[in-house]
């Protein structure tokens, strides 16, 4: 009976050592270059200690609740100033420009919101206002492009128009 408990155990031990050797080498392949970091991390500092309060801003309805619910209006009046157009079978130059109008509205607070999220101003104030600058300066320009492609070609719907049949 001995010598059945102690072949299992030599057989659990030799199955393990088996599975660790193969698992070894599938990691192994995986991980023959070294790790880089693509960005360096930005920098980082410590105000204050452990028990100091946290600053807590002051309140801003136009940062707050307003600003997210003017996101979603836009975004939602979208749908129908994109299917008017085809849909009534007009294309007017007037719902063309309010349609370019909300398409540069409606990108120029959704970039704006990934700036917000994801380049903090406490860690990188310089890195911020250099990307908002950027994208008032982008809107700016795609502002004076679409007035331009509206006013003297053909506009956007016409366009959209054109590209669906071709």
């Amino acid at each position: 009976m001995a010598s059945v408990a102690r072949s299992s155990a030599l057989l659990k031990q030799v199955a393990a050592k088996q599975s660790v050797a193969a698992t070894g080498l599938r990691v192994a392949a995986f991980h023959t270059t070294s790790r880089k970091s693509l960005l360096p991390p930005p920098p980082q500092r410590i105000e204050g200690t452990v028990n100091d309060p946290v600053e807590v801003p002051p309140p801003s309805p136009s940062h707050g609740s307003y600003h997210w619910t003017f996101d979603r209006v836009v975004a939602a009046g979208l749908i129908p100033l994109t299917v008017a157009p085809f849909a009534a079978g007009s294309l007017n130059p007037t719902m063309d420009a309010v349609l370019a109008a909300t398409i540069l509205i409606h990108s120029h607070t959704g970039f704006g919101n990934i700036i917000v999220d994801y380049v903090p101003s406490k860690r990188v104030p310089k890195a911020r206002k250099v990307f908002t600058w950027g994208l008032n300066a982008a809107t700016v320009l795609v502002g004076l492009a679409l007035y331009e492609f509206e006013t003297t070609d053909v506009g956007l719907t016409e366009t959209i128009k054109r590209v669906w049949k071709a």
